[in-house]
């Protein structure tokens, strides 16, 4: 719902498809700076913790921007958007400590065995809250008018703190060497870049969100081209989720266990397609539909990444690890919303987008030559 209402109210303001790149480069910046550290930090303090913190974090910054939403244009006057990005900015310190930590203890509480099912599970939960999110984010905006959608942000992220401290508490894993805050780190990153399997899986899914992503600038499409105002808005971002839900549904009873790296390369493929396809569309409904594929394209990916993730990674690492998968691709998305409003402002709306699109095709076929192991991988014949 935030990334909606903050999206549609900067573009508001300021009319330039280039200020909502900046939204992407506000929380990039202060999550590359911290992410490989609370990587660290997960692997040696308890993981539940940091993870209610962090959340509380966040609920603080959508309270902040519930309270500018009174007086931004005041402060639009005095200092631009500059206050809005500011707040984002904590979103991402927040967000890249809540990710190593929560994604270590899903690993911790779910059998290995149940891995491929549970990331599917894991993806199918949080697309739903992806596709409700932006269309009640756009209609609230758009109906009940921007403090009240920002009060709903408020409200249901204060709610799921409940949910956060009230999950069990399990240990540390055991660390088979005592190692500097530098070596740790150090030993993180060797060991993604050492698996080409991981790295393949992890820098094709990077590299497809930083070019093929057109999320950022859908409030341009919706103004300026669709004409479908914040109401559309909201089911344009939500299109995307709800085709991961659909294919998320399909995988749980049939999970990609067989030529998954082939699987992976046509999703990622397939998705750069759809981004292709969106941009030539100005039709509301075609674009619909194809942001649709796209979402379900790309959670064919996010499966096959997120069990070779969890079955590659020791216990005692996976803070670390999943820092690193999150400065490739919990990055890329704001890395990408930057690169498409830079795009946007020196090519021109489109053509930017199918710059993108074309992009993420070509390092498809680059991975499919350079990445052998990732192409012939199987998730059901590994131990």
């Amino acid at each position: 719902m935030q990334s909606v209402i903050v999206g549609w109210q900067v573009y508001d303001l300021t009319h330039d498809p280039y200020s909502l790149g900046l939204i992407g480069l506000a929380e990039t910046g202060p999550f590359l700076a911290v992410a490989l550290f609370a990587g660290h930090v997960a692997d040696i303090f308890n993981r539940k913790a940091i993870i209610s913190i962090t959340a509380s974090i966040y609920v603080v910054c959508a309270a902040l921007l519930f309270y500018f939403s009174f007086n931004m244009v005041e402060w639009y006057a005095i200092s631009g958007v500059l206050p809005l990005y500011g707040i984002i900015s904590f979103t991402g310190l927040s967000r890249a400590s809540f990710y190593p930590a929560q994604a270590a203890y899903m690993a911790q509480i779910v059998p290995r065995h149940l891995y491929t099912n549970s990331s599917t599970w894991n993806s199918t939960v949080w697309h739903i809250a992806a596709v409700s999110g932006p269309a009640a984010g756009g209609l609230i905006y758009g109906f009940a008018g921007m403090h009240t959608a920002f009060l709903c942000v408020v409200a249901i992220s204060s709610f799921s703190l409940m949910f956060f401290f009230s999950t069990k508490k399990v240990p540390l894993p055991e660390r088979t060497k005592n190692e500097g805050i530098f070596s740790s780190l150090t030993t993180g990153i060797k060991f993604v870049f050492r698996n080409q399997v991981l790295l393949g899986a992890l820098a094709l899914d990077m590299f497809g969100v930083l070019f093929g992503g057109a999320v950022a600038l859908l409030p341009v499409f919706a103004s300026e081209i669709l004409h479908v105002g914040p109401q559309g808005l909201g089911f344009l971002r939500a299109a995307p989720a709800f085709g991961a839900v659909v294919m998320a549904m399909l995988l749980a009873y049939h999970p990609p266990l067989h030529r998954s790296g082939v699987k992976l390369l046509y999703a990622v493929g397939g998705f750069g397609c759809c981004i292709i396809f969106f941009a030539l569309s100005g039709n509301f409904w075609l674009s619909l539909i194809l942001l649709i594929l796209s979402g379900m394209f790309d959670n064919v990916s996010v499966i096959i990444r997120g069990t070779i993730l969890q079955m590659f990674t020791p216990d005692e690492m996976r803070g670390r690890v999943a820092s690193v998968n999150s400065l490739f691709i919990g990055s890329s998305n704001e890395l990408g919303s930057f690169e498409s409003g830079l795009a946007a402002r020196l090519m021109g709306l489109v053509p930017s987008v199918i710059f993108g699109g074309g992009m993420t095709v070509l390092i498809v076929l680059s991975t499919t030559r350079f990445a052998p192991k990732l192409r012939r991988m199987e998730i059901g014949k590994l131990p």
